[in-house]
């Protein structure tokens, strides 16, 4: 029996409470933020169209519900972080977009079956720690002959390299998935291969810049909850060792030369049509 079965509902609610704590420490946006042109490609991608109800779950500062609402679509973006959810909002308001938002856990959206045309999740909904669940919940709001659309981080992309590093220092809980299993098609299938007629995978790029790999780890450790964590769950020799294991990744994966970070991070980019 895989341990992700052995998991009670109890379990996974303590995992979902200390998950929500980790995200809304730091300032998850000022990361966020820099992401943009990927819900603009998943929107074009999905083909998400005026007037068409949709729903942007784990949707963080909004990038995917902006994109969406660009495109004149009846957007509702919905997050476990409210601070995030008034970030997307502002930045909407600042663009003349019109949205709403609303605070749930993607593994319980308090939303009928099929009220919504096209569900979208940008690098969130992977991160839940049921992911049969969340992969449930996404197909059921969808009406028959809608569309699902995700960007997610590949296992053997930088983030997923990077998420592995993380995790050798402070491990995740047991007997949960890993979230970067959502970049593979063989998880994908296994997920929303019964409700579909199609499933469509494109790897993509989102291309990391920044000053120096020094930069972007002083940015991460400050701003992005998971590393905000693991840095703060580590004595001072660990955190030193995190730090040097980081840097050597960043180096490893710069194509930047010495004058800054260029670090290509792939992604696979997911269009599912309901059945």
């Amino acid at each position: 029996m895989e341990t992700q079965t052995v998991q009670s509902l109890a379990d996974y609610q303590v995992i979902r409470t200390r998950q929500q704590a980790v995200w809304s420490s730091g300032d998850y946006g000022r990361v966020g933020v820099r992401l943009q042109i990927v819900g603009e490609s998943l929107c074009d991608a999905v083909d998400v169209r005026a007037g068409e109800r949709v729903i942007d779950v784990a949707a963080g500062n909004g990038n995917a519900s902006l994109a969406a609402a660009r495109r004149l679509a009846h957007v509702t973006s919905t997050d476990y972080v409210p601070e995030l959810l008034t970030q997307g909002l502002k930045r909407a308001q600042a663009d003349g977009l019109s949205m709403v938002t609303r605070v749930t856990d993607a593994e319980k959206l308090p939303f009928a079956a099929g009220e919504f045309d096209v569900a979208l999740s940008t690098f969130g909904v992977m991160f839940a720690p049921d992911q049969e669940r969340a992969a449930s919940e996404m197909v059921r709001v969808v009406r028959s002959g809608g569309r699902i659309g995700l960007a997610n981080w590949t296992p053997d992309g930088f983030i997923g390299e990077f998420f592995q590093l993380v995790g050798r220092f402070v491990p995740p809980p047991a007997g949960v998935r890993p979230p970067a299993l959502w970049g593979t098609e063989t998880r994908l299938v296994e997920l929303f291969g019964p409700y579909a007629h199609d499933i469509r995978t494109e790897r993509r790029q989102f291309v990391w810049r920044e000053y120096s790999a020094q930069s972007w780890i002083d940015t991460f450790r400050t701003y992005y909850g998971p590393v905000h964590r693991a840095f703060l769950a580590l004595d001072e020799n660990g955190q030193r060792e995190l730090h040097g294991a980081m840097l050597d990744l960043l180096n490893r994966r710069n194509r930047g030369g010495t004058g800054s970070l260029v670090i290509p991070g792939d992604y696979l980019e997911v269009v599912i049509h309901r059945a």
